[in-house]
């Protein structure tokens, strides 16, 4: 059989292989950004090197400069997806790094931010809302840009904080400010879910058929922050009341587990919608003690302003 070294050899030599070696040594040195790395490591690469690390070098030039996430059409011939290579000198050879491409950089974390962000029956053109496209100059939302900075410090050093009971007129902002916070937790890398209360409680109902009921009270007991959004539109029932708000809020105020709210009634009106059923049934004691546990959650805070859903 022909020693390896002997056929490569023969191959080397042929007239076709040497011209196609020519076309890649002009391809490459024509290219300006290899000119460019040339000249400035200009005083430790010699001829050798270059002959050495052609293979590179036209590795290099065969590529995109921009990856699909940072080119303007995404059409591109990267090797390696969503990262841009730069030619470095390696001891005396040649080679190719790879680095991500900010653009990537900052769309995996965008996407990173959405997924800590969970939602249910929230109307999405609401799910984009942040603190910049509040109105700061209203003395309500003021203070409560204020608390939720307090919150946040306190969320970090310590995984802990007192929430926001947020009420005022139907429109006026509320589920916008809570997706605000929300958003601003999944910027600092924190897990939230916002939950719209009637569809959710609906659902539940629904579950009792299927026997999700638990897994899904689960989800909405332990996730890290929750929000409740529109507390007090559902349909009031006992069990309502009881085995559903009130068996999440126990949980979270046993675990100190951050929870927000939004609700058109203030505290003493949430608490009149809690103390009488659909059938007229009375109930003081039990709608007091659910209040209890809200307050220990949440600080009130009224929010005024026009209804912003008719402009």
């Amino acid at each position: 059989m022909e020693p390896i070294s002997r056929s490569l050899e023969g191959v080397t030599k042929r007239p076709d292989f040497q011209k196609r070696l020519e076309r890649m040594q002009q391809q490459v040195m024509a290219d300006k950004d290899v000119q460019a790395f040339l000249k400035e490591q200009n005083d430790v690469i010699n001829q050798s090197m270059i002959d050495r690390g052609l293979n590179k070098l036209y590795e290099y030039v065969q590529q995109s400069k921009q990856c699909a996430f940072c080119s303007k059409d995404n059409e591109t011939n990267s090797l390696l997806e969503g990262y841009h290579p730069k030619l470095v000198i390696n001891g005396r050879s040649i080679d190719i790094e790879y680095y991500e491409c900010p653009e990537k950089r900052k769309l995996d974390r965008q996407k990173r931010q959405k997924s800590l962000m969970k939602s249910m029956y929230i109307q999405k053109d609401l799910l984009g809302a942040t603190f910049q496209q509040i109105d700061i100059t209203d003395p309500s939302r003021l203070g409560i840009f204020q608390h939720v900075t307090d919150f946040l410090k306190s969320y970090n050093e310590t995984g802990k904080g007192k929430g926001l009971y947020l009420y005022g007129k139907f429109g006026i902002g509320k589920t916008f400010i809570l997706a605000a916070i929300a958003n601003e937790l999944a910027e600092k890398e924190y897990s939230s879910m916002i939950v719209y209360v009637p569809e959710f409680v609906r659902e539940l109902k629904n579950s009792l058929q299927d026997q999700s009921l638990e897994e899904k009270l689960n989800m909405v007991k332990t996730t890290p922050v929750l929000m409740l959004d529109d507390i007090g539109a559902e349909s009031m029932t006992s069990w309502v009341r009881d085995e559903v708000i009130g068996t999440v809020l126990q949980h979270r105020m046993s675990q100190q587990l951050p929870t927000f709210f939004s609700s058109n009634f203030s505290p003493d009106e949430l608490k009149h919608h809690f103390t009488y059923s659909q059938r007229g049934e009375k109930e003081e004691v039990k709608a007091a003690r659910l209040m209890e546990r809200i307050l220990y959650l949440a600080s009130p805070v009224r929010l005024d302003g026009e209804n912003r859903r008719r402009s």
